[in-house]
């Protein structure tokens, strides 16, 4: 049996109809999961869904959009999990929003509280409703999309980056409270991804080149190079580790 062989484990991917999230879900169904595909609406959902059960057989993939800002749809969408395929497995937290690009000096309450409450608190949602059967089961793996963000300052997308840095003390505290159940939570930190997410600092190719200079790849990374990272902290490959952060991000220093 491979390390990485994701049978018979049902995974919840929010963040998943495009991005990172969806090339997460599209490696862990390669991989022998079965994923459960979220974000906000419904028709994208369907179709990387569809796609899946396409390609790896009818009910590989389940689509259950939600918002991740509302407690009720994450209920919602575990419930729905739960009446489709029995169980919850693997929980990756990978939505997240970014609504302001700025000094902190402009950001409003409104927007900070936004980037607070949608990158970190729905991530404490979302894992207390999957962790008991976790932590009952003795066995299972939370992962965290936090950002390279969260280890450096940064004078555009500062309170971005202090929400992501939260998600690592969120990771460490939680491996400490779930470890001893053999639940396993980590983050992944990605570098500079070309996501629709991230456009606003890769699409001008100054900022690339500048953001590019330092780093031993030169360049910017694609969604499905964060996916490996995921299906590695999942399955048993990554069966000791926990509370950390796994860092993706072309070779810069941190």
């Amino acid at each position: 049996m491979s390390l990485f062989d994701l049978s018979g484990k049902v995974a919840i991917i929010t963040g998943s109809s495009r991005g990172i999230g969806k090339a997460i879900a599209e490696r862990m169904a390669e991989h022998g999961a079965k994923v459960v595909i979220s974000s906000r609406k419904a028709g994208p959902c369907e179709e990387v869904a569809s796609a899946l059960n396409e390609k790896h057989g009818a009910g590989t993939a389940i689509a259950v959009p939600a918002n991740i800002a509302s407690k009720e749809d994450l209920q919602r969408l575990v419930d729905e999990t739960r009446a489709a395929f029995g169980r919850v497995d693997v929980c990756v937290c990978n939505a997240a929003s970014n609504p302001y690009y700025g000094p902190l000096a402009g950001i409003s309450d409104d927007q900070f509280r936004k980037i607070l409450d949608n990158n970190i608190i729905s991530n404490h949602w979302l894992i207390s409703m999957v962790a008991p059967e976790m932590r009952e089961r003795k066995d299972g793996a939370i992962v965290i999309v936090s950002s390279i963000g969260g280890l450096r300052g940064n004078a555009i997308i500062g309170a971005y980056n202090i929400s992501k840095a939260a998600d690592f003390q969120l990771a460490r505290n939680l491996a400490h409270e779930f470890g001893p159940d053999n639940v396993r939570v980590n983050c992944i930190a990605p570098g500079l991804i070309k996501t629709d997410f991230a456009k606003a600092l890769w699409d001008d190719p100054k900022t690339v080149e500048r953001s590019t200079a330092g780093v031993p790849l030169r360049r910017i990374g694609e969604p499905d190079e964060i996916a490996g990272a995921a299906v590695y902290l999942a399955s048993r490959a990554g069966s000791f580790m926990t509370g950390q952060a796994l860092v993706v991000d072309g070779g810069a220093t941190i």
